[in-house]
């Protein structure tokens, strides 16, 4: 029964290293995610041209302290615009004045959202504070902000609490580990969706102009890659420590009798 046992050892230590790089390869990408400005892109067909007088104006609200939501959603649609969890941000020409002459070279200039930007009521009628508030992307926008910390944080618990099984060389502990990535893979899925219905409704009330298109960014394609990842992983903890503590189980009751 030697044999035997080294081969389930074996095959539960596979199950564990194949979890563990699932578990910190979705880290990565949640991090990077939530780092990164590339949720959603804009596309316009001419954005230099866009900042004239004109679109200076625009300019000048996007990156005040002070810019409500429809303003900076213009900005957006004119100068390929992108939006992260954290920031948003547009390109311009790197000197806008009136009296230069159409420039090519272009820079992005980005403005991050303030915490209470993050809590900040939407409204019905986006920049109209007499609408009344919008439950819906109200909520939708804050479970966006809070999910991904969720998520990373039930994570690196799990990964606490593997570190513990290794330190009492036991996989039992392992289920909570597993059950923590799972929890994990809820909030990123959450995220996912949350965003998603969150521009959903938002183009509902300020649709696309003809010439701009719009499209979910590689940022957002690394939360969606997260959560299958989280998944895959969680069944692994899940099924090496449920396995081995039945066949040990079984092997101790075998060799009672």
């Amino acid at each position: 029964y030697s044999s035997k046992g080294a081969m389930m050892d074996n095959r539960f230590a596979t199950a564990l290293v194949i979890a563990c790089v699932l578990s910190l390869i979705s880290t990565i990408y949640m991090a990077a995610s939530i780092g990164t400005d590339f949720w959603y892109e804009y596309h316009t067909l001419s954005p230099a041209e866009n900042i004239s007088e004109a679109g200076r104006s625009i300019w000048e609200e996007f990156v005040s302290e002070e810019a409500d939501e429809k303003t900076y959603t213009d900005a957006l649609f004119r100068c390929n615009g992108t939006v992260g969890l954290w920031r948003r941000c547009i390109t311009v020409p790197k000197n806008s004045h009136w009296y230069s002459p159409p420039e090519t070279d272009l820079t992005t200039n980005c403005i991050s959202f303030s915490l209470s930007d993050q809590f900040m009521e939407k409204y019905i009628e986006p920049g109209n504070h007499n609408s009344g508030t919008d439950l819906n992307r109200t909520y939708l926008w804050r479970l966006q902000f809070l999910l991904p910390f969720v998520s990373l944080g039930l994570m690196c618990f799990g990964a606490l609490i593997g570190l513990c099984a290794c330190a009492c060389r036991s996989l039992y502990p392992a289920i909570a580990t597993g059950v923590l990535h799972f929890l994990a893979g809820l909030c990123t899925l959450g995220l996912v969706g949350c965003y998603v219905a969150g521009i959903e409704l938002l183009h509902k009330k300020l649709p696309l102009p003809d010439d701009v298109r719009g499209e979910f960014g590689w940022s957002f394609c690394l939360a969606c890659v997260s959560a299958p990842l989280q998944f895959m992983a969680a069944a692994l903890f899940i099924w090496a420590a449920r396995t081995n503590r039945k066949e040990f189980t079984l092997l101790k009751a075998y060799r009672v009798a």
